[in-house]
């Protein structure tokens, strides 16, 4: 769930606006906080919001069983653009929210922004729960400039690189998962290997620039914004740089052009459209879902990535302010985050866990995936999370940036229009989302 579209917009059916504004209202508004459940007087009921799959259903049934007098609904919304723009209005508003509200990594920026409407973590949460639980980058991520933290990580999405074996092999380039390591040593040996799979096939290397474009951005220690909050878009080096970098390997003929989650996406998985993808853990399902069981065996995972690696995905759950039993809903975010849950969650929908300890858990450590050629998935994903460094700063906006202004400024270049052009349209929609 990282930089959208969002993983959900993959697994669910469109619905008509007025049909999910409907079901965000009732998902995030706390309808049940602060009130108890018929038939069982003094019992305490609390609302938790959640977006997409996090594998929680049987988790929050146990948590009822374990903790009498807890009473839990559970609102669960299937996309998570929609969803997130309905929080930050219900949010700023002031208008009921969940007890519990889960927030995606992409839109974390815009809830820092907001920490104020947040509870502190750190200062309501069990004592027991000290940051020691999550990888750094993945606590650090969540705190505020003042310290605060405002989200409990759950899962993440560490980098791998994903490719069909078998279109690399009739190309005659390298194709099991160590011989193909070289190819994604850095970007610039990923876009020459391109180079050559399209000089020897005609066909497309990824699947579009802005997949690409937004990995190789949030490799960069200064992102769209500085930690002042200053758009640094028009004066950020990497990030020409690696405009640049994309937009020629697109000219070659390297990308596909297909807009990501778009039924012409979900289609080129099963066409072979492109042969390599930037792959965190929960594109597998991504891929299996699309590219069918006719591609089972084809489709292949490596532990490497251009740039030694990254994230893509994963989310927090925090505890609004507007919460009327706070103390509570902490304690049912941090239970739900902890190592043995999240095992449990990645068991149910291959969420990668955050947390250290579950990442030396031989359950997950022992996953293998069939269709990926018996890839040692869980050994190999937690290596990935490990190479992720401190998390780059995302100021208010950022996600809305590369959703609303960088990937349309790249698929214009994509149907014609000059890089130069494409870089004036990401410079200026940038200003304008910044203001």
């Amino acid at each position: 769930m990282r930089h959208l579209p969002w993983r959900a917009s993959a697994l669910v059916t469109a619905v008509t606006t007025a049909v999910i504004t409907a079901v965000l209202a009732t998902a995030l508004t706390g309808c049940g906080t602060g009130s108890t459940t018929p038939g069982a007087p003094g019992s305490l009921e609390l609302s938790i919001a959640t977006f997409g799959e996090f594998g929680y259903e049987d988790l929050l049934i146990q948590y009822q069983d374990t903790h009498p007098g807890i009473k839990i609904r559970h609102q669960k919304t299937g996309q998570g653009g929609p969803y997130h723009q309905q929080l930050f209005t219900r949010l700023g508003a002031g208008s009921g929210l969940a007890d519990v509200v889960a927030v995606e990594e992409g839109h974390l920026a815009d809830a820092l922004a907001k920490s104020r409407l947040f509870y502190d973590l750190a200062a309501i949460g069990p004592r027991e729960v000290t940051g020691d639980r999550w990888l750094d980058w993945k606590y650090a991520a969540a705190k505020a400039k003042d310290g605060a933290l405002i989200g409990y990580g759950t899962d993440s999405g560490p980098l791998a690189m994903c490719y069909r074996a078998d279109l690399l092999a009739a190309a005659g380039l390298p194709s099991t998962p160590d011989a193909v390591k070289p190819l994604f040593a850095n970007w610039d040996s990923y876009f020459a290997a391109g180079d050559t799979y399209r000089a020897r096939t005609g066909k497309a290397w990824f699947d579009s620039d802005a997949q690409i474009f937004d990995a190789m951005n949030n490799q960069l220690a200064t992102g769209y914004f500085d930690t002042e909050d200053n758009l640094v878009v028009e004066t950020n080096p990497g990030i020409r740089r690696n405009w640049d970098a994309v937009t020629a390997a697109g000219e070659r003929g390297q990308s596909a052009g297909l807009t990501a989650f778009s039924a012409e996406w979900d289609a080129g998985f099963l066409a072979g459209a492109f042969a390599t993808k930037t792959c965190p853990s929960w594109m597998l399902g991504v891929i299996k879902a699309q590219a069918g069981p006719d591609n089972a065996g084809r489709w292949a995972v490596t532990d490497a990535f251009p740039g030694g690696g990254g994230n893509w995905g994963g989310s927090y759950l925090t505890v609004p302010r507007q919460s009327r039993h706070p103390r509570e809903a902490a304690a049912l975010a941090a239970w739900l985050t902890a190592p043995e849950q999240q095992i449990k969650a990645f068991a149910a929908t291959g969420n990668f866990p955050s947390q250290v300890e579950a990442l030396t858990s031989p359950q997950l450590l022992g996953t293998l995936d069939p269709y990926f050629g018996n890839a040692p998935i869980g050994r190999l994903f937690a290596a990935q999370a490990r190479k992720v460094s401190a998390p780059q700063y995302k100021g208010p906006g950022d996600g809305r940036i590369q959703e609303n202004v960088a990937t349309p400024a790249l698929r214009a270049v994509e149907e014609g229009a000059s890089p130069a052009e494409g870089w004036r349209q990401l410079v200026n929609g940038a200003k304008k989302v910044a203001r």
